[in-house]
């Protein structure tokens, strides 16, 4: 029996257009897609847990600083998730990313660059827009870099489980071509059955790298240890990008860059990732940790 129903299961996949999901909430005037309300949701949540982690002993910062550092941080995952985007994944012949040269279209505002609402953003690109906002709220704050780090850390795989959930709702950067029991045949993919990627996205880069931050957060003292919470979510998020890259379906323009190099493009971003996060938890574990009593700046 349960032979018959693996074989019924391989023959007949799952439809996504028979789930019945839409991209947003009509409200009438306009469609709030569930990928804007994943980014607003996710930026809210790291805000409100840093806030709570800041009222634990052992804090960076105060309050005001995590206010101004969450605004910039969302530009930051706005602006270098986008630039991001059109430099990696946006071919040209020239060589030169489309997105920078394509000013097709009824004026400046067709230039692929600004045309946020046509999709198309980067982890990579996000992760250094993030970075360098923390950068520069820790220098003009003089707060401790790395601690800083720390503590938006936690908070960050939650927005990558919301996004993730947001593809699948949309419907978008499906899975490569497989005959496992739970395949789905994805609009614009093609008859083929696929793995559905965007939720193996969630659960790895998302919901498991958010219980390990929790848990080092909450029921470790890994807070005194500067580094080892930033480094272990860089590990953690650069393996898990890793792994899901091999189940993911490369994007049509580099399909031929990662048939030739045996790796996609974002696995080859990620190893950088990878090397630099064991390097940070080394690094962390080895130094002697703060004492329990620091406390966060005025």
């Amino acid at each position: 029996m349960l032979s018959l129903l693996a074989a019924s299961g391989a023959a007949d996949p799952v439809y996504w257009s028979d789930l019945g999901l839409r991209p947003g909430i009509d409200l009438g005037f306009f469609t709030l897609r569930y990928y804007s309300l994943a980014y607003l949701i996710g930026v809210f949540f790291a805000w409100w847990h840093t806030s709570k982690m800041l009222k634990a002993p052992g804090a960076p910062m105060a309050q005001r600083h995590a206010d101004d550092l969450f605004f910039y941080c969302t530009l930051g995952v706005i602006l270098g998730g986008r630039l991001g985007y059109a430099l990696f994944y946006t071919g040209g012949e020239t060589g030169i990313p489309s997105a920078f040269t394509d000013f097709s279209g009824d004026g400046f505002i067709s230039w692929k660059l600004l045309r946020l609402w046509d999709g198309g953003m980067s982890f990579h690109g996000g992760l250094a827009g993030v970075t360098l906002a923390m950068a520069y709220v820790s220098w003009r704050d003089r707060l401790n870099f790395i601690r800083v780090v720390d503590y938006v850390s936690v908070g960050v795989p939650m927005g990558m489980l919301l996004g993730r959930l947001a593809n699948f709702v949309n419907g978008e950067l499906w899975g490569r071509v497989t005959d496992v029991q739970w395949a789905m045949v994805f609009p614009g993919a093609g008859d083929l059955p696929r793995h559905p990627s965007q939720l193996y996205q969630a659960g790895l880069e998302g919901l498991a790298l958010l219980i390990v931050m929790m848990l080092l957060f909450w029921k470790t003292r890994a807070r005194y240890r500067p580094g080892l919470l930033a480094g272990v979510f860089t590990l953690g998020m650069g393996i898990a990008r890793f792994v899901n890259e091999f189940f993911r379906q490369p994007d049509a323009q580099l399909a031929d860059f990662a048939a030739r190099t045996g790796l996609s493009m974002g696995q080859w971003l990620t190893i950088p990732l990878i090397l630099t996060g064991l390097i940070v938890v080394l690094f962390a574990l080895r130094k002697k940790p703060l004492a329990s009593g620091t406390r966060s700046p005025a």
